[in-house]
């Protein structure tokens, strides 16, 4: 019987895409090996809001994913999701166990930010003689769920908007990402109130006598320690 094969795969956005699964088939179909899915996050792109709990979550969904299908296969395999990226990634998992090849998954050329950062290239200087497979995937072709994006805040546990994700997950088989924004204070309907009469201020500048001392007792003077303290705090 042949010795076990420990494969190392890298991939995020590709990492439950069947051309990378069938080619973990492949590998397994040579001999017993086991697999370690290591899954960067995604880092957002500049000008868009993108928080961290959903990029992680995302990439935890798709990681499940293909270790569930992995292990239906009788291919051992584990993984995990790290916030760094792809070359460091790899160098931190050479340094953890052996490794006996490497598989990196990505987009296609026009699509994968990884091969615009050459980061096959990359990897392949970083570990040194192991050997080093390119699977591409595209989910352009493969994709059999669809992701549907829903923004909603105050709505966001309405019937209609409910009764529509219903609709929607009968139709065919799709992946719902829900963000509610919170609510903007400014824009706040402005509370209603009574009418109210002058103030004292009004009341003695029309009068033109000191509100002050109407209220019986004399303005109070500011505290020059406290201004000066604060004034040190802005400095320091």
């Amino acid at each position: 019987m042949s010795e076990e094969r420990h494969v190392l795969v890298v991939a995020n956005e590709t990492v439950a895409g069947s051309s990378l699964i069938e080619a973990l088939k492949q590998h397994a179909a040579q001999g017993p090996i086991r697999v370690t899915v290591v899954c960067p996050i995604n880092q957002p792109r500049h000008g868009h809001v993108v928080y961290e709990d959903t990029r992680r979550a995302s990439a935890h969904r798709r990681l499940e994913g293909t270790l569930a299908v992995l292990q239906e296969a009788g291919v051992p395999a584990h993984g995990l999701v790290v916030d760094t990226d792809p070359v460091s990634a790899v160098r931190d998992a050479l340094e953890l166990e052996d490794v006996d090849e490497v598989i990196v998954s990505t987009h296609r050329q026009q699509k994968s930010g990884w091969l615009r950062r050459d980061v096959v290239d990359r990897i392949r200087a970083a570990v040194g003689g192991i050997p080093v497979e390119h699977v591409v995937v595209d989910l352009d072709e493969e994709r059999a769920e669809a992701n549907v994006l829903v923004i909603a805040n105050e709505t966001v546990l309405g019937d209609p908007l409910l009764d529509r994700i219903r609709a929607r997950a009968q139709a065919s088989s799709a992946s719902f990402l829900i963000i509610s924004p919170q609510s903007d204070p400014h824009h706040l309907p402005a509370k209603r109130s009574g009418s109210v009469g002058p103030s004292p201020g009004r009341a003695a500048a029309a009068t033109g006598a000191d509100p002050a001392s109407q209220r019986g007792h004399r303005r109070p003077r500011p505290d020059r320690r406290s201004r000066s303290l604060h004034r040190g705090d802005e400095r320091g």
